[in-house]
């Protein structure tokens, strides 16, 4: 295998196979990247045996052919080459490396490509929507995954096609997440599944915000195609909490708040709060919202910020966490918190109110 590239074609789709894969040890296969060079194309692929990753580009094929190679060096050695064109020769398990602007030079081991694990067949049945849709669902929703790794169930985000559209969902059990887009014509009913965090994450970080994404749900994988990527992921097993049941019907008390002002008070504040607890207050008055921490040996911080609200003096005990990760995503000017009582869930949403919203469960006041 023969075949040359600007060093700029390969650097970003190498970097996002060496996300996928999972372990660095050079023994194994599954450490490797897989590279097929043919008709003036190079394919890539990575595994990490569950997410899966595929991707081709443009390249100057000489010799077609397919290897693997160590996919944490290779992606070291194309961080250091100097800008341009690479030329990139296999032969006898090794794949040598040069630069024509420098005389940089590096040979590297490699594994036979077909050690490399086979994908599953691609699913049927795809449907599209706007690729910023898609995105703005995983980001309203993958910070509330549980990390409890005996909560297996609570470790991705639930997606399911419901009657009010496609619903993504994520829950640790002390906050809730919910967020729903308008279907669309022409997608077919699937029952809900739970996608681990790791290909969102991919997909929010790599995918641009024009076009459509194309998905396939099977009962075990889902299939996920934007631009030129590939990539599939199996699902997490286990039955997801019935969400609906823990969403408040109706809520007596209101606050507006500007956001800016409430993540900029959570931010001063959290430098005094107990690292184990992460618990601030939320202190309310007519007109006044303060936020503060409670005493402790390392001190006190306290802001009052504006806000409008017209309900008696409580104070809310809360993970300050819970809230600063919803209002760091919401776009709006204004937050809205309902509550009911200080130790019934509170609900945050954007005003003017749109298609998503939070639900966190208030701390202990003592």
């Amino acid at each position: 295998m023969k075949f040359s590239c600007e060093k700029s074609v390969l650097f970003k789709e190498i970097s996002i196979a060496q996300e996928i894969i999972s372990t660095k040890n050079a023994i194994s296969i599954l450490s490797n990247i897989y590279i097929e060079a043919e008709n003036d194309s190079l394919i890539i692929k990575a595994t990490d045996t569950k997410v899966n990753f595929a991707t081709k580009v443009p390249v100057n094929v000489q010799d077609s052919g397919a290897t693997t190679v160590f996919g944490d060096k290779f992606f070291g050695i194309l961080n250091a080459s100097p800008d341009g064109e690479l030329e990139f020769e296999q032969q006898d398990a090794k794949m040598t490396i040069k630069s024509t602007v420098k005389k940089a030079r590096w040979q590297l081991k490699s594994i036979a490509s077909d050690k490399f694990p086979e994908f599953p067949v691609s699913g049927t049945d795809f449907f599209e929507m706007p690729i910023k849709e898609f995105k703005d669902m995983i980001n309203q929703t993958v910070f509330a995954v549980s990390d409890d790794e005996t909560r297996y169930f609570m470790n991705g985000v639930y997606f399911e096609k419901a009657e009010e559209g496609l619903v993504m969902v994520a829950t640790d059990g002390r906050r809730l997440a919910y967020i729903n887009k308008s279907a669309g014509e022409g997608i077919k009913d699937f029952a809900g599944v739970i996608i681990p965090p790791k290909v969102l994450n991919i997909i929010t970080k790599r995918s641009g915000d024009e076009g459509l994404i194309s998905l396939s749900v099977t009962d075990k994988i889902i299939f996920i195609s934007f631009g030129s990527y590939r990539l599939s992921s199996v699902l997490l097993d286990g039955q997801f909490p019935n969400y609906r049941r823990v969403i408040p019907e109706s809520q007596s008390n209101s606050i507006s708040v500007n956001r800016m002002d409430m993540l900029n008070a959570l931010r001063r504040v959290s430098l005094l709060v107990e690292q184990k607890s992460h618990r601030v207050y939320m202190g309310l008055a007519p007109g006044l919202m303060s936020v503060y921490s409670e005493e402790s040996d390392i001190g006190t911080a306290r802001e009052e910020i504006p806000c409008m609200y017209e309900g008696p003096e409580i104070s809310i005990a809360l993970n300050y966490r819970y809230i600063e990760e919803p209002f760091k995503y919401i776009d709006s000017e204004d937050i809205n918190i309902r509550f009911t009582e200080p130790t019934k869930a509170i609900t945050i949403q954007p005003i003017p109110e749109k298609d998503f919203f939070n639900i966190v469960m208030p701390m202990q006041l003592d």
